[in-house]
């Protein structure tokens, strides 16, 4: 009897408490008054006669340089659902390695073979282990995204090429702000402020991912050592974090936006390579959401377990 009473004690002392349901809605509604805030300066702001013409001589979207490519060949939207997939499982094992639950199993790495090191092999937990595999995978596939880019001339469409990009992309957040969406045709050009964007995240967030989690890395940090005084752990975690913040923050931007702004035209766009309202990009979205569900729950201690052991041993 006293063993129940305790473990209710224990889940009661798990939940929130008033104080923090008091917070967190006091919170929501302050983010709310500032966002419609926001909508309503927004507004006032475009009636302005001088704002009106700024939005004229900067709508929203800078020139690309002569000779752009216009649409999205088919190694795009294999690099997107690719990049997409493994971001998902990423952030998940992210939020559970912030959680810091001891984990069930543990992983050691094999040391023969091709694997065969002269420093001990390090003991990890299963799910880093994991986190840290899909890394490999997600780097992997981000050099053949920023290879191809290049060789295809796409990477005028996510690299600024001319300072008109900032003033337009000052037009365009306002435009957004405002409801007023800009006109745009992705298929041809980006606005300015999802150049940005895509920028950013591409080539300023990603190699941060990168850069931080080498230096978290378990067996690369005892070698790094070096570097504690330059670059401590404790700042390459914070900024580790702050980036994968960013990034939740920029995919629910995106997918909103992208429902929002003529959903069949953009997911035809990112997913057939082809610029009409056909229904054709929302079926193979839709196909790609189901395989991203099936991966969300294939990814269970039974699967990695069996997935570590090819290379390692599980306990």
């Amino acid at each position: 009897m006293s063993n129940d009473s305790g473990t209710r004690d224990a889940s009661r002392g798990l939940r929130p408490s008033r104080r923090t349901w008091l917070f967190r809605g006091a919170l929501v509604g302050a983010l709310l008054v500032l966002a419609t805030g926001g909508v309503v300066a927004a507004r006032a702001l475009l009636a302005v006669p001088d704002v009106q013409d700024f939005l004229t001589r900067y709508p929203g979207t800078a020139p690309l340089p002569e000779g752009a490519p216009v649409g999205f060949p088919v190694w795009v939207s294999w690099q997107h659902f690719l990049s997409a997939f493994m971001i998902m499982l990423i952030i998940r094992t992210g939020f559970q390695l912030r959680a810091k639950k001891r984990p069930a199993n543990f992983y050691t790495r094999k040391n023969t073979g091709l694997f065969r090191t002269k420093n001990p092999p390090v003991r990890i937990g299963l799910p880093l282990w994991f986190h840290l595999s899909l890394d490999v995978l997600w780097i992997a596939n981000g050099v053949i995204y920023v290879v191809l880019l290049f060789v295809t001339g796409q990477w005028v469409r996510v690299v600024p090429t001319t300072w008109e990009v900032l003033p337009n992309a000052v037009s365009a957040g306002l435009q957004y702000i405002a409801f007023d969406w800009p006109v745009e045709n992705g298929w041809i050009n980006y606005n300015s402020l999802q150049l940005i964007a895509y920028f950013v995240t591409v080539f300023v967030a990603s190699p941060l991912a990168i850069a931080t989690g080498v230096r978290l890395s378990p067996g690369l940090a005892l070698r790094l050592r070096p570097l504690d005084r330059v670059f401590p752990l404790t700042l390459a975690r914070r900024i580790h974090v702050a980036v994968m913040v960013y990034f939740v923050a920029f995919i629910a931007t995106h997918v909103t936006l992208v429902l929002a702004t003529g959903a069949l035209r953009n997911l035809n766009h990112m997913y057939a390579g082809r610029d009409d309202d056909s229904w054709v990009g929302f079926w193979v979205f839709l196909v790609s959401i189901a395989v991203m569900a099936a991966g969300w729950f294939a990814a269970r201690s039974t699967v990695l377990k069996w997935l570590a052991g090819r290379s390692g041993t599980v306990r």
